[in-house]
């Protein structure tokens, strides 16, 4: 095949184009004049100079952020992943986070399940919307084994107010260690955007 090809180039390379050409034969009588010479002395001098720069600005490479799947699984934890990109540096991220309302849920369907009904119900109310809403329906949370008007009693005295659910709400400023993890770790990746942005 190679070679058929070859030989086809070939003779194409060595074929020449053949034009009919008809002849006429005139006659003309010429007369000679002498001969006329021009003499042309042109000097010509062309300087160019051309300066060029060309400048390629390319994006940087993406910082990308890592995916955390915690799909058909039985655990609470929900995935976060975040990055950040400037034209020097690129950073990402990624973590689980406890859902804590989910296990709350999940213990307390649990301690329910096993005939334990006065626990699921206080495990729930370490909420403080279960709680202030149990207390406003007239049934307090169970609090050291006491239920109904001992339990409210027990709620309503001051030496327990911090103990209560509600106790942030109430004025105090009763962060979980969680919280006040989660509170810090954000305060610090803000300022390093910060810092990344503005440098």
């Amino acid at each position: 095949m190679i070679k058929k090809m070859f030989a086809a180039f070939i003779m194409l390379f060595l074929a020449t184009a053949a034009y009919a050409q008809d002849e006429d034969t005139t006659t003309t009588e010429a007369t000679t004049n002498p001969p006329t010479v021009i003499e042309n002395y042109n000097d010509t001098t062309v300087d160019s100079t051309s300066e060029s720069t060309t400048t390629v600005i390319s994006p940087p490479p993406s910082a990308i952020s890592p995916s955390i799947n915690n799909a058909n699984s039985d655990l609470c934890t929900v995935g976060v992943s975040g990055a950040v990109q400037t034209q020097i540096l690129g950073i990402s991220a990624g973590s689980t986070v406890r859902d804590m309302n989910c296990e709350k849920l999940k213990n307390a369907k649990t301690l329910y399940d096993m005939g334990m009904k006065v626990a699921a119900v206080s495990v729930m109310c370490q909420d403080p919307r279960i709680f202030t809403a149990m207390m406003n329906a007239g049934t307090p949370c169970p609090i050291d084994g006491m239920i109904g008007e001992q339990a409210k009693d027990a709620w309503n005295n001051p030496e327990n107010e911090s103990m209560r659910p509600d106790a942030q709400s109430r004025g105090g400023l009763n962060l979980d260690p969680e919280t006040r993890t989660t509170v810090i770790g954000g305060a610090i990746v803000l300022g390093l955007l910060a810092v990344l942005l503005g440098g």
